[in-house]
C-alpha cells in the first residue's frame, strides 16, 4: 500500500515535471533588446531631426553672412550687424510660418532655439573669444573699476528689476511672482551686450582706458549675470520656507560668491597651467598639434566647472583673459594668427546664429503677452541701468586719473543693449506654470528687441546731436563712425598678440617702463618671465622663415607662382 503511494507520488511528480517543462519550452523567447537605449526607429527619426536642425541653422548662418557683407560693401555702417541680423530673423520667421500656413512644409521643430545648445556650444566661443581679446594691460589696471561695475553695478540692476516686479506685483499692479523667480529674471535681463557699446566707443576715439573700462564691464556682466540668474533657480528649487528673509540673503551671498570666486579660480588655473604646459612642451615646430592643445585647454575649463557644479561660463572667461596674456606667447607665429582668426570666425557664427533665432522666436515661441508687465519691466530695466552707471561713475572719478565724463555716462547708459544672453537663460528657467515661463520669455524677447532695435538704431542720430555740440573741436578731426563690428574686428591683427621679444628685449622695456605700479609691476617682473618663453634669435628667425614659407606656398598654390624667394635660402644657408 505505501508503496503505491509512493509510486503516485512519483508519477504525479513526473507528470509536474513535464507539464512545467513543456511550458517553459512554449514560452517565446524574449526579444533581445538593442545594445543602445536609443536604438531602432526612434534613433532614427532624432538623427533624421538633428539633421535637419542642422542643415536650417548652417543655412540661416549662411544668408546672414552674406547680409553682413553687403552691409560692408555697400558701406551701411551706422546699421549695427546685430540690428539687421535680428530684423532678418524676423523676415524669415514670417516666411516659415506662411509657408507653415499653407501646409507646404513644417520646420517648427528646427525653427525653435534650444538652449542647451546655447549653453554647450554657442555660448562658450563667444564668452572666451571675449576675453582672450581684451587688451590686458589696460585690463588689469582698470580691474577694480571694471570689478565694481560688472559685480556691484549689475547687483544693483538686478535687485532694482527683481525688486520692482516683485512689490509690483504684490501690489496687483502687474502679475504676481515670488520673490526669487523675480530676483531671477532681474539678474537675467540686466546681461549687456556690449557689441554696439564699444563699436560707438571706437568710432568716436575714446580715451582706450574709458574703451576698456566699459568693454570689460560688459565681458563680466555677462558672467555675472548667469552667476546671479542660477544662485535665483537655486534657491527657487530648495525648499527654504523656514529660513527667514536674512538668512536667505546670506545663503544666495555666500553661493554667489563660492560660484564667482570658484568658478574664476579654476579658470585662472587652467590657463596657467597650459602656460606652463606649452612654455616646456615645445610644440613650435607643429603648428596643428599646437593648435590642438590650444582648442582642448579652451574648452576643458568649462566643462569641468559645469561637472563639479560651478559656473562653466566664468571660468572659460578667466581662462580666456589669462590664456591670452601669458600662453598666447608661447605660441608659434602661425598658431597665434590662426588662433585670432579661428576664435573671431567662431564667435560671429555663434552670435549670427543667436540673433537670427531671436527674430525667429517671435513666431516660434509659444507666447503669453501682459501689456502693463513688459511696460513696467521697460521702465524698471531703464532705471536699473541708470543706477547702476551712473551714482558708480561719480564715486570712481573721485579715484581716477581718467574721468568718466557725463557724456560717457549717457551713452553707457543709453547704449546698455540686451541681447543672446538673457533670451537663452529665460527660455532655460524652469518656472511653474508653464504660464509663467511663457510670460518671462515673451517679455523677455520684447525687451531685448526694444533695446536692440529701437535703442541701437537710435546711437547713430544721438552721437550726431552730442557731436553737434562741439563741431568746431570735433568736425577737424571727426571720421566715419563705423558700427560694424566685423569689418573692425577683420581689418588687421592685433599687434600685442604678435609680440615676440627676446630675453634682452624684455628686460629693456621693463626698464624702460618704471612707471608699472601694484599688479602690473609685479607681472612684469616675476609672473610674466615665469609663465612665457624668452625667445633666442634662433627662435625668431625660424618663425619668421616659418612664416615665409607658408606664405609662399599659399601664393604657389593658389596663383600658380614662383614657391621661392632669395631670402628664404638666404636664411636656411644661416640655420
Amino acid at each position: 500500500m505505501k508503496l503505491d503511494l509512493l509510486n503516485d507520488t512519483d508519477n504525479s511528480s513526473n507528470d509536474t515535471l513535464h507539464a512545467t517543462t513543456v511550458a517553459v519550452k512554449a514560452t517565446p523567447k524574449p526579444t533581445p533588446k538593442p545594445i543602445l537605449p536609443g536604438a531602432g526607429v526612434k534613433a532614427q527619426e532624432e538623427e533624421q531631426s538633428s539633421g535637419m536642425t542642422i542643415f536650417f541653422s548652417l543655412l540661416v548662418i549662411g544668408i546672414c553672412i552674406i547680409l553682413v557683407h553687403l552691409l560692408i560693401k555697400f558701406k551701411l555702417h551706422f546699421l549695427p550687424e546685430s540690428v539687421a541680423v535680428v530684423s532678418l530673423g524676423i523676415l524669415m520667421g514670417g516666411f516659415i510660418k506662411i509657408i507653415e500656413f499653407h501646409e507646404l512644409a513644417n520646420w517648427k521643430e528646427e525653427e525653435m532655439f534650444r538652449p542647451n545648445m546655447f549653453f554647450l556650444l554657442l555660448l562658450p566661443p563667444i564668452i572666451f573669444e571675449s576675453g582672450y581679446s581684451l587688451h590686458k594691460g589696460n585690463f588689469f589696471q582698470n580691474i577694480g573699476s571694471i570689478t565694481l561695475f560688472a559685480v556691484i553695478g549689475t547687483a544693483i540692476s538686478a535687485f532694482i528689476v527683481g525688486g520692482g516686479i516683485y512689490f509690483l506685483g504684490q501690489a496687483d499692479v502687474i502679475y504676481k511672482m515670488s520673490m526669487t523667480d523675480s530676483f531671477a529674471f532681474g539678474s537675467l535681463i540686466s546681461a549687456v551686450d556690449p557689441v554696439a557699446t564699444i563699436a560707438i566707443f571706437n568710432a568716436l576715439n575714446v580715451d582706450p582706458v574709458l574703451n576698456m573700462l566699459v568693454f570689460g564691464e560688459s565681458i563680466l556682466n555677462d558672467a555675472v549675470s548667469i552667476v546671479l540668474t542660477n544662485t535665483a533657480e537655486g534657491f527657487a528649487r530648495d525648499d527654504n520656507s523656514m529660513v527667514t528673509g536674512w538668512e536667505t540673503f546670506l545663503q544666495a551671498l555666500g553661493y554667489f560668491l563660492k560660484m564667482f570666486f570658484g568658478s574664476a579660480a579654476l579658470g585662472t588655473l587652467t590657463g596657467l597651467i597650459s602656460a606652463i604646459f606649452l612654455k616646456h612642451f615645445d610644440l613650435r615646430k607643429t603648428p596643428s598639434l599646437e593648435f590642438g592643445m590650444m582648442i582642448i585647454f579652451a574648452y576643458l575649463p568649462y566643462g569641468l566647472a559645469e561637472g563639479i557644479k560651478l559656473s562653466g561660463i566664468m571660468s572659460i572667461l578667466f581662462s580666456g583673459i589669462v590664456m591670452s596674456h601669458y600662453t598666447h606667447h608661447n605660441l608659434s607665429p602661425v598658431t597665434q594668427i590662426l588662433m585670432q582668426q579661428t576664435l573671431r570666425s567662431v564667435a560671429f557664427m555663434c552670435e549670427t546664429c543667436v540673433f537670427a533665432f531671436l527674430g525667429l522666436s517671435i513666431f516660434s515661441f509659444p507666447h503669453k503677452f501682459e501689456l502693463s508687465f513688459v511696460i513696467w519691466c521697460i521702465v524698471l530695466v531703464l532705471v536699473g541701468r541708470a543706477v547702476n552707471i551712473f551714482p558708480l561713475s561719480y564715486l570712481l572719478n573721485f579715484f581716477r586719473d581718467h574721468k568718466i565724463t557725463p557724456k560717457m555716462m549717457f551713452i553707457m547708459w543709453f547704449s546698455g543693449l540686451r541681447g543672446a544672453i538673457p533670451y537663452a537663460l529665460s527660455l532655460h528657467l524652469g518656472l511653474e506654470p508653464i504660464e509663467k515661463r511663457q510670460l518671462i520669455g515673451t517679455t523677455t524677447i520684447i525687451i531685448v528687441l526694444f533695446t536692440i532695435l529701437l535703442l541701437g538704431s537710435g546711437t547713430m542720430p544721438l552721437i550726431r546731436i552730442m557731436d553737434n555740440e562741439e563741431s568746431q573741436s570735433r568736425r577737424k578731426s571727426k571720421k566715419d563712425i563705423n558700427l560694424s563690428k566685423t569689418e573692425k574686428m577683420g581689418n588687421a591683427l592685433e599687434l600685442e598678440h604678435l609680440s615676440e621679444l627676446t630675453e634682452e628685449e624684455y628686460e629693456a622695456q621693463i626698464f624702460q617702463r618704471r612707471d608699472l605700479k601694484g599688479f602690473m609691476w609685479l607681472d612684469a617682473k616675476y609672473l610674466n618671465p615665469f609663465f612665457t618663453r624668452r625667445l633666442t634669435q634662433e627662435d625668431l628667425l625660424h618663425g619668421r622663415i616659418q612664416m615665409k614659407t607658408l606664405t609662399n606656398k599659399w601664393y604657389e598654390e593658389v596663383r600658380q607662382g614662383p614657391s621661392g624667394s632669395e631670402d628664404i635660402e638666404d636664411e636656411n644657408e644661416l640655420l
